[in-house]
């Protein structure tokens, strides 16, 4: 049996295909919003071809959670509406359309990551903004320090998460999923690292772990019972006394306990500078880990370049879900040309006549 294109249920949602789209943000917004929605609208239709998820790019709840001017938001009612449309044409290929929520946290005010000034600090005269963090620690240096959150902005960032839910689910989006990893708020004081506090969200681990806890139990609850929460986690933080694997499996079946679903596994983006392993599938070990040692189903991330690998990772149960990007951003059409029954119909003849290799990949001669 191909496990590849074998139905996934979360909930009540099912995943026609185990094969996803995770979010990859491609920093085409204005500040938080689309006001012309069609680079979006054509770029996750056509990557959702074939698909059984589409995990929306980065969404900022807040516009202090901003990682950039450039990302998308979802903190009024233009925004909701415009990422409904983003919904509608993912759903209408066949795939669930997923929405991940963020907060850059300390990572917030920086330039998208390309051209001469890329993925810097965004001075405060060019529009950059006060990042919030659980400390006053820098990302890297070069960056500005950012603020310690009070009580009240950590409890208004909870709130905002569920807010954001909320809106989600009124643009027609089935799942949601929670930045948790990358240094981003939610991870930020998971960590030791960029965690310092001394009050009830810093300190031991389960002192660390309650904004993240908080805010899984407050979105499940704005979400209805019948779609899935995920949670991007980076699993490990790649420096010493950061987070690590041992922190991911004992956090996962506390984060299940309070309402979530998956742990989509990542790693690393705490800090700069970090060095970090790399390779094909290099990441996936992660996801094999908490799936193995608690049961929590997973989705594996990292270098996973064709069909062959995806279907490695699911038979030999290193998870459940397979999230595939860069290559997917490039080749989309790669699950149609081995499934043609699942692309649209104008192109269903021409796939059907194509002869592709086990992996997807077109013979060179085509």
């Amino acid at each position: 049996m191909d496990m590849l294109f074998t139905p996934l249920r979360l909930r009540d949602v099912e995943l026609r295909t185990r094969l996803g789209l995770p979010a990859m943000s491609t920093y085409q917004a204005a500040p938080g919003n689309l006001p012309d929605p069609r680079w979006h609208l054509a770029h996750y239709q056509t990557r959702a071809v074939g698909m059984g998820l589409v995990v929306v790019e980065a969404t900022a709840v807040a516009p202090e959670g901003l990682a950039t001017p450039d990302d998308l938001g979802l903190w009024d009612d233009d925004q909701t509406q415009a990422l409904a449309e983003v919904a509608e044409v993912i759903a209408a290929q066949g795939a669930v359309p997923a929405l991940q929520l963020s907060h850059a946290g300390r990572k917030a005010s920086r330039t998208r990551p390309w051209g001469e000034s890329g993925d810097a600090p965004l001075a405060e005269a060019d529009g950059g903004w006060m990042p919030l963090a659980p400390s006053p620690l820098a990302f890297a240096d070069g960056y500005r320090v950012p603020a310690e959150m009070t009580p009240q902005q950590i409890e208004t960032a909870v709130t905002q998460f569920a807010a954001a839910t909320a809106r989600a689910v009124t643009a027609g989006f089935r799942a949601v999923e929670l930045h948790a990893g990358h240094g981003r708020l939610l991870h930020s004081f998971l960590s030791p690292i960029a965690n310092r506090r001394t009050d009830a969200y810093g300190g031991d681990f389960h002192s660390r772990t309650l904004l993240l806890r908080q805010t899984v139990r407050t979105v499940r609850a704005a979400l209805p019972d019948e779609l899935p929460l995920l949670v991007r986690m980076s699993c490990v933080d790649f420096l010493p006394g950061g987070w690590t694997l041992d922190d991911t499996v004992r956090i996962a079946p506390l984060l299940a306990a309070d309402g979530a679903d998956l742990i989509d596994c990542t790693s690393g983006g705490i800090a700069r500078p970090e060095t970090r392993p790399t390779g094909p599938c290099w990441q996936t070990p992660y996801a094999a880990t908490v799936r193995h040692k608690t049961g929590m189903p997973t989705a594996a991330v990292g270098k996973i370049t064709t069909l062959g690998q995806a279907r490695e990772l699911l038979a030999d149960g290193t998870c459940d879900l397979v999230l595939m990007g860069r290559q997917l951003l490039v080749d989309p059409m790669l699950p149609a040309r081995h499934a043609p029954d699942l692309a649209p119909a104008p192109y269903q003849r021409a796939l059907a006549t194509t002869t592709a290799t086990s992996d997807g990949h077109l013979p060179p001669e085509l």
